[in-house]
C-alpha cells in the first residue's frame, strides 16, 4: 500500500460518506487559505499533508518543508482551491501534521540533548507506536534527527525478556545466527553478567534495559575490561526521559531508544484559516 492510501484511508474514517456540511451550506466557491503554527518546533508531515490537498485539486501555493523550524504565527502552507475541498481535508491534514511535528520537536529537542553530553550517540525510536500510523511515527523520528530502529518485528532480530523466560540466552543466540546471516543480532539484557555471556555468544548489538546511569558504567567497564566492548553496539532503554537522558548519554552508550518519543506524544498546535475570494458560475 503507497503512502497515499494510506492517508485516503485516514480521510475516509472521517468523511466516510462526504463532509455533509459542507455539501450542504457551501457554495461552489474558490478560496485561499492558510495553515498557521501555534508553537514553536520542528515540521514534519507536510509531504502527508500536500499529498492529500492536492489529491482533492488544492494547490499549494506556498509553503515550508519537512525538518524546517518553526515560530509561532508563521504560515507554513498555503492553499488555493475549491473551498468544500479544502474543508473536506482540513482536520485529516492538521491531525496528521499534528501528531508528526510533534514527534519531530520532541526527537529534536531529545537529540539535542544526547548530542551535548555524547556526540557519537544515536537517539532511537520504538515499536510504541500509534496503530495504522507507524510508518508516519517513525519518519517523523528520522525528521527530528532520530534513527527509527526497528520498523517491525520483521525488521531485525531482538532477544527480549519473554523470549529468554522459554530459551536460555546463548542457546537463543545460536539459534538466531543459524536462522540468517544477514541481519545484526540484538538481545536485551538486565545485568553485567548476561551482557558479558551476550558478547561472548557473537551479539552484535547488547540492549541495557531498565539499568541506572551508575550500572550502565559498571557494565561498560566489565566489558572493556574483558576486551569486549568493541565487538558490540550497546544500546540503552527503559523509562528514560529528558530528566534523565543527559546522565545516560554521558556513559558512553552508541543508541539510546525512547519510546517516550512515540508513545506519548504532545499535539503540535496548528490551524487552518479560510478565506473566500470568488464564486464560480
Amino acid at each position: 500500500m503507497s503512502d497515499l492510501d494510506e492517508l485516503l484511508q485516514f480521510l475516509r474514517e472521517d468523511a466516510p460518506t462526504g463532509d455533509v456540511t459542507s455539501e450542504a451550506v457551501i457554495p461552489d466557491v474558490n478560496c485561499t487559505a492558510g495553515i498557521r503554527a501555534e508553537q514553536d518546533g520542528i515540521l514534519a508531515g507536510m509531504d502527508e499533508a500536500s499529498a492529500l490537498f492536492s489529491h482533492y485539486g488544492v494547490v499549494i501555493t506556498s509553503g515550508m518543508r519537512d525538518g524546517d523550524t518553526v515560530k509561532k504565527g508563521d504560515i507554513i502552507m498555503s492553499l488555493s482551491g475549491k473551498a468544500k475541498m479544502i474543508l473536506l481535508v482540513e482536520r485529516t491534514a492538521l491531525n496528521i501534521l499534528g501528531r508528526m511535528c510533534g514527534i519531530a520537536t520532541r526527537t529534536a529537542a531529545m537529540v539535542a540533548i544526547v548530542k551535548a553530553a555524547n556526540p557519537s550517540c544515536r537517539v532511537a525510536g520504538t515499536r510504541k507506536t500509534c496503530p495504522g500510523f507507524r510508518r508516519f511515527d517513525k519518519r517523523a523520528v528520522m525528521i527530528g534527527g532520530g534513527d527509527p530502529h526497528r520498523m517491525n518485528l520483521s525488521d531485525g532480530i531482538l532477544i527480549k525478556d519473554n523470549h529468554l523466560a522459554l530459551v536460555p540466552l546463548e542457546e537463543a543466540l545460536r539459534a538466531a545466527r543459524l536462522h540468517s546471516v544477514y541481519k545484526k543480532i540484538e538481545v536485551e539484557v538486565e545485568s553485567a553478567t548476561d551482557a558479558v555471556k551476550a558478547a561472548k555468544a557473537g551479539a552484535d548489538i547488547i540492549m541495557l534495559d531498565n539499568m541506572t546511569p551508575a550500572r550502565v558504567q559498571e557494565t561498560l567497564a566489565v566489558l572493556k575490561e574483558k576486551g569486549l566492548r568493541d565487538r558490540v553496539t550497546i544500546e540503552i532503554s527503559g523509562g528514560i526521559d529528558e530528566n534523565t537522558l543527559r546522565d545516560y548519554a554521558a556513559c558512553g552508550v552508541d543508541v539510546i531508544s525512547m519510546g517516550a518519543l512515540t508513545h506519548t506524544v504532545k499535539n503540535f498546535s496548528l490551524s487552518l484559516e479560510i478565506l473566500p475570494t470568488e464564486q464560480t458560475s
